[in-house]
């Protein structure tokens, strides 16, 4: 999967992507305090409950699935930004082209409640990461 440089500025996809709509979602990782777990989960729970026949199907007039775009706007805990795998992230996408991923503060850190050893736990630490994806054209 390619990523090329365009930016998102104000929570709004460049304009030179045309935008067919926008999917949400949210990932948390309750043991083992993983970041990109989290941020994977949020990722596949956007994309999951949709299906895109639009650009298999030729119903854009002039537009091949070849190019559809997609911009990911990730929601993370400012301190863990560093943590974060953006190119496991990436690979949540099965198609399209991803022209940008931008990481900002979000999303939240609280307690699970429970330290599990067993799960990898080093504290009772559970992170949170929302994310947007932009798919478009």
């Amino acid at each position: 999967m390619e990523t090329t440089a365009e930016t998102i500025s104000g929570g709004v996809p460049n304009a030179t992507m045309k935008l067919l709509f926008v999917e949400m979602g949210v990932g948390y990782d309750q043991h083992g305090q993983d970041v990109t777990s989290a941020a994977m989960k949020a990722c596949k729970n956007a994309i999951s409950s949709n299906s895109i026949p639009a650009f298999r199907r030729g119903s854009i007039p002039g537009v091949s699935f070849g190019e559809m775009k997609l911009q990911i706007k990730l929601g993370v805990p400012h301190s863990l930004h560093q943590q974060l795998d953006l190119e496991k992230v990436k690979s949540i996408f099965p198609y399209g082209k991803i022209v940008n991923v931008e990481v900002v503060d979000g999303g939240l850190i609280c307690s699970s409640g429970v330290l599990v050893e067993e799960m990898g736990d080093k504290n009772e630490d559970c992170y949170i990461v929302n994310v947007a994806v932009y798919v478009g054209y």
